[in-house]
């Protein structure tokens, strides 16, 4: 993603007045975490990814990327705007369990997650979603479409991640800014409708 993408030095500022949301992005190790967030930022984002060594030999699963060569690890931050009030800040957490610690720490104030899934290894996905019950935030699932992964409908896959009804499930590309908006905007409007009416 060249700069232009990002909002320019004197506009990287927030009036005061917005509404502010802190989002999770989580999923398993290399379903598309780091690039959903650069995808959508509006602003340079934060990444801390590192270069993979021999030392994560046996350690992290590269079946089905074996081209990948970095992880992020601690996490990714980034923001984008739905509207003119409502900001979204956006904090990648990293994929594999030995940093969950770090998960239930980004988590903490988060409003809800997004959680990333790949079909090509969609088991990997559900330790993800018990964690995110395990923490009691409340999660949407986007199925990130990567080229030439197994294609299945959305019920299919709802009933693979045993996922509950009413719990938004959407196929997205994490690399499409409209697709991972659309995505993200399926995840705010589960948080708005489970939140309690004013009274």
């Amino acid at each position: 993603m060249d700069s232009k993408h990002y909002e320019s030095a004197a506009g990287t500022h927030l009036r005061g007045d917005e509404t502010t949301v802190k989002v999770l992005v989580a999923g398993h190790f290399g379903v598309g975490k780091t690039t959903y967030v650069k995808t959508l930022s509006a602003i340079r984002p934060l990444l801390t990814e590192e270069v993979m060594t021999a030392a994560s030999i046996g350690t992290d699963d590269l079946s089905g990327v074996p081209h990948k060569t970095t992880t992020t690890v601690a996490m990714d931050f980034g923001r984008m705007s739905l509207s003119d009030d409502l900001v979204l800040y956006l904090f990648g957490a990293p994929g594999q369990q030995r940093f969950w610690s770090v998960v239930g720490d980004l988590a903490r104030g988060a409003l809800g997650a997004l959680v990333l899934a790949d079909t090509r290894r969609l088991g990997d996905s559900y330790p993800v979603i018990g964690l995110m019950e395990e923490l009691g935030l409340p999660y949407a699932v986007a199925v990130n479409r990567f080229d030439g992964a197994p294609e299945y409908g959305l019920e299919q896959l709802r009933d693979a991640m045993d996922l509950e009804i009413d719990t938004p499930l959407v196929l997205c590309d994490a690399r499409d800014h409209a697709s991972a908006k659309g995505a993200l905007v399926e995840l705010v409007a589960y948080l708005i409708a489970l939140a309690p009416a004013p009274v």
